[in-house]
């Protein structure tokens, strides 16, 4: 399985709306990326960091799960532009984008 975790920074200068993401730009992306393999999505809202006190690193981090690399990149090659035009709509940072093996 390989998960694809799309991370937004939260600085003092970042915006999110957290209502759109959830409501439009996730529905979206699933049912774009659904015949490429997505098998779920997940949504983690960042409230603080390691220590106590400490502003989250990110305002938000999304898991997407695909059954495959090759799933993954033909899907995003397919809609990763819609998908990613689509962040003006919520945010005006970019997104730091990992690529993992989930081992366990």
């Amino acid at each position: 399985m390989l998960r694809v975790a799309v991370m937004y920074p939260k600085t003092a200068d970042s915006t999110f709306d957290l209502e759109y993401y959830l409501t439009k730009h996730v529905p979206m992306v699933k049912e774009r990326l659904a015949s490429s393999g997505l098998t779920a999505v997940q949504v983690d809202e960042g409230l603080g960091g390691g220590v106590p006190g400490d502003p989250p690193a990110y305002a938000v981090i999304g898991a997407l799960l695909f059954d495959s690399m090759e799933g993954m990149q033909s899907g995003m090659a397919a809609h990763g532009g819609e998908i990613m035009g689509d962040l003006a709509n919520f945010t005006n940072v970019l997104p730091t984008i990992q690529v993992s093996r989930v081992r366990s």
